[in-house]
């Protein structure tokens, strides 16, 4: 079995923050070695146990996304090779799992983009016919495929606390009318391109979210990750349809399992995964990285 990585100890770097999955050290004043950890969470909370291989499989697949989409929007990468930036005894904490990126300003938005009903969005559409303040036609069903794509954000919360939806309107007085205007855009087009991608593959993209932020003359950057399963509702094409969750090649697998837990409350401490558990989700996680970039 793949060696399974939850924290990483670089000792020859400053170490600048620890995520939820990612541990973030400083190279130099203007470029970070990101590192995609095991760890995996749900529901705001970390996991106790990493599903093995999972970091490398988002390096790969955000890799993948940016070099493929390059021409819509800037993103992080320095193609800096990861090995290069760390002590020789530290090279295998980051082999595979690593990038060397360029330090933004974080912005403090997650753009998210729905073109299926599920999740919070099926939840919200339930009571108000609205997700994130955009109206939806009557008599949409679970899963349902919307009439076109919307973008419906949330705040980005900190580590332990949950992402709030918000509306356009909220996110322009954050940002400005003007970023925010372009985070939209972009976040709505790198959607449609991905999707086209993915169903070509056997893969619906049902949602995803995006991070952005400003690089030194206030150009927009993508960053963080790019439509990885951590980020993304991937269901397999051949088994969708409205009126149920279909399986999918994300962590819904292990949520679903966390929501069969007998009075777990979404808090921390979480359960301990069970083998077949992780092992399943590991699986999902490899198989969204082979049909997607082959």
């Amino acid at each position: 079995m793949t060696t399974t990585l939850l924290n990483t100890s670089i000792q020859s770097l400053p170490l600048l923050s620890r995520g939820k999955v990612r541990d973030n050290y400083a190279v130099g004043d203007d470029k970070l070695l990101m590192i995609a950890t095991d760890r995996i969470s749900a529901f705001d909370v970390v996991m106790e146990q990493g599903i093995p291989g999972k970091g490398a499989v988002l390096t790969g697949i955000s890799t993948f996304w940016f070099d493929l989409l390059a021409d819509l929007i800037p993103n992080h990468l320095t193609g800096i090779d990861p090995e290069s930036v760390v002590a020789p005894e530290e090279r295998a904490q980051v082999r595979g799992r690593a990038l060397v990126v360029k330090r933004l300003q974080p912005l403090p938005v997650e753009a998210v983009v729905r073109g299926y009903l599920a999740g919070s969005g099926w939840k919200d559409y339930q009571v108000l016919h609205k997700v994130c303040g955009v109206s939806l036609p009557a008599g949409l069903r679970q899963a349902a495929r919307l009439p076109h794509p919307i973008f419906t954000p949330a705040t980005k919360a900190e580590l332990g606390a949950h992402d709030e939806n918000i509306d356009f309107g909220h996110v322009a007085r954050i940002v400005g009318v003007e970023i925010a205007a372009q985070i939209r855009d972009v976040s709505l087009e790198i959607y449609r391109r991905a999707s086209e991608h993915a169903l070509a593959r056997g893969i619906i993209l049902a949602d995803t979210k995006f991070e952005f932020g400003l690089d030194a003359q206030q150009r927009l950057v993508w960053m963080d990750e790019a439509l990885t399963p951590d980020s993304s509702r991937f269901w397999p094409a051949e088994q969708w349809k409205e009126g149920i969750s279909p399986p999918s090649f994300d962590k819904q697998f292990l949520r679903d399992w966390l929501e069969t837990v007998p009075g777990w409350n979404k808090q921390a401490p979480a359960p301990e995964l069970p083998a077949d558990i992780i092992a399943g989700t590991a699986a999902k996680y490899a198989e969204a990285l082979a049909r997607l970039a082959g």
